[in-house]
């Protein structure tokens, strides 16, 4: 009884602490806010690239990482690890080749940012869409997943999950309204730290069980799978056939092109002053990332070596609940999961990793909202919003959280991965391409952001509808159903090279070139693009911005 008050106390004051530091942050944050370079920008301008990079790292880091690929660790074995391995990729190739050029001085969005590199406002619309299409699922998701596990960490019933998430909706919109940029910038960076410090915990008492020896933690990681060799060699998640073989292609190519491209990531981006900072802000964002994927590879073995795949599937056929239940297997001394000091850690830091994560997103998509779809907003290209738009992102805000609380009533008994593959295989098939064409093929214009984005999204819908994620499987959103046509699980093998033609089509369509190469963007980032003491380039003038080399 006492090591369960002790355990329950516990997660009490790590919580609240989290809590209570996280709104100071923001309210610390919040004293300029009504200046939109602060709203929607103060984050890395003002953290450097160690807090920038840190702040790109908690976006990226979600429940998704820390939770679902800790379960595909433990029942997939080999899969679980191209997972974690496409995770890191991901963010370094989006660091290593977009970070320099999507910085620009006054641009807020991605629409702001293709409003001025292609000259022509109405991808605008096209943008918004598309950034609404891929962060409302993820939101929803996201804060299902922090009214769950709030639950799990106070040993609420089932019947709370609803109550928490309400409140985790309200801590969101709190981090969202009040700190801005800047504020959710500093509360990632706390979450980096809360969940590096659980994971590397857990991770080094998973390897002190096994002598420090991770070869001892595999072989017993591959006899508690059930699997025997096919533990160490690929598709258990998806099958070991043809069609398990390019179901595991498109996941991983959805994964490497759609993770790190998230309009909540690109957004943090654009604040990037120089060259060198995103370079060291590149380093500081993806060495965490990679940290925490290497003690989630570990811990996802010690979950299959000390629980058994029998009682993960049973708690979860996905294995999501994997890392929260290898707490009481590390912690014998408890009389239950829920009655372990451990697991009140490792409980707190995955609701962290959540509420982080929603408020990150909420940010961005009524960032999206107030400028994208609004009449004037953004359209004079020189970062010049007015306090009135300010008060309208902020009511956004407000209007998505309520909004995702009501929607996650509706789908916290719903499987999860089906929001998730819809939210990254539309940002693998639209962001990349578009970004591709605008940064290096000549000739791409507004026709063929609409294009990409139009043709590619029902598409997306369409083959997902008639996929086994949503009839004909045990884990499908209608499992007593079965009236699927296309065999893949996930849409990323044809929706992705189809995001890629039309792009290229839909340019060639329009049958002139793009504005872009001739007329001059905003005349900040030309400003802060020269060298000092330079002239700035005369209207008109070919684009020397970061990607000109």
């Amino acid at each position: 009884m006492s090591s369960f008050a002790d355990a329950r106390s516990l997660a009490v004051v790590i919580f609240l602490g989290f809590v209570a530091l996280s709104l100071l942050l923001c309210g610390l944050a919040a004293a300029d806010q009504d200046d939109p370079e602060h709203f929607y920008a103060g984050g890395n301008a003002a953290l450097g690239p160690v807090g920038g990079g840190l702040a790109v790292a908690g976006d990226y880091i979600s429940a998704a990482t820390l939770l679902s690929t800790t379960g595909s660790v433990a029942l997939a074995g080999f899969d679980g690890l191209l997972f974690l391995l496409a995770t890191v990729a991901s963010l370094f190739l989006v660091m290593r080749l977009l970070a320099n050029r999507l910085r620009a001085q006054g641009v807020f969005t991605l629409g702001d940012f293709l409003t001025e590199r292609l000259q022509d406002p109405s991808v605008r619309r096209a943008l918004g869409v598309t950034t609404l299409v891929v962060l409302v699922p993820l939101l929803l998701v996201q804060l299902t997943t922090a009214g769950t596990v709030m639950a799990a960490m106070f040993g609420l019933p089932e019947g709370a999950v609803t109550g928490c998430t309400v409140a985790s909706g309200a801590l969101m919109v709190c981090y969202s309204a009040f700190g801005g940029m800047r504020g959710t910038g500093y509360v990632q960076i706390l979450k980096v730290a809360v969940v590096l410090a659980a994971v590397t915990l857990l991770a080094g008492l998973v390897l002190a069980h096994y002598g420090w020896s991770p070869f001892a933690l595999f072989d017993a990681a591959r006899q508690g799978s059930g699997e025997g060799s096919a533990y160490t060699r690929p598709g258990l998640q998806f099958g070991h056939g043809a069609l398990g073989a390019l179901d595991l292609i498109g996941f991983q190519a959805t994964l490497v092109l759609g993770a790190a491209c998230m309009p909540h990531i690109t957004m943090r981006l654009h604040p990037l002053p120089d060259a060198e900072t995103a370079r060291r802000t590149g380093v500081w964002a993806v060495a965490p990332v990679a940290l925490l994927c290497a003690g989630i590879l570990v811990v996802g073995l010690g979950a299959s070596a000390l629980i058994g795949h029998e009682a993960l599937r049973a708690a979860d056929p996905a294995g999501g609940t994997s890392l929260l239940m290898v707490t009481g297997a590390l912690d014998p001394g408890a009389a239950g999961p829920r009655d372990s000091l451990l697991f009140a850690l490792v409980a707190c830091a995955a609701f962290a990793t959540t509420l982080a994560a929603v408020a990150g997103i909420t940010l961005a998509a009524a960032s999206s909202l107030a400028r994208d779809f609004a009449r004037t907003a953004g359209a004079r290209g020189a970062g010049k919003a007015s306090s009135r738009e300010i008060r309208r992102a902020r009511w956004a805000i407000v209007v998505l959280g309520a909004l995702a609380v009501l929607g996650s009533a509706y789908t916290h008994d719903r499987n999860p991965q089906v929001m998730l593959s819809l939210s990254f295989a539309v940002a693998a098939s639209t962001l990349p391409s578009i970004l591709f064409h605008t940064f290096f093929l000549p000739g791409f214009d507004a026709r063929g952001v609409r294009w990409t984005v139009y043709g590619t999204v029902p598409l997306i819908v369409g083959l997902m509808v008639l996929s086994p994620a949503f009839s004909g499987t045990p884990v499908s959103i209608f499992p007593d159903r079965d009236f699927h046509v296309y065999p893949l699980q996930t849409p990323g093998l044809i929706s992705i090279p189809v995001g890629f033609v039309l792009g290229r089509l839909g340019s060639r369509r329009s049958g002139r070139p793009r504005a872009g190469r001739t007329a001059a963007p905003h005349a900040r980032h030309r400003a802060e693009a020269a060298p000092a003491g330079a002239e700035t380039a005369p209207a008109g003038a070919p684009w020397n911005g970061p990607d000109a080399a």
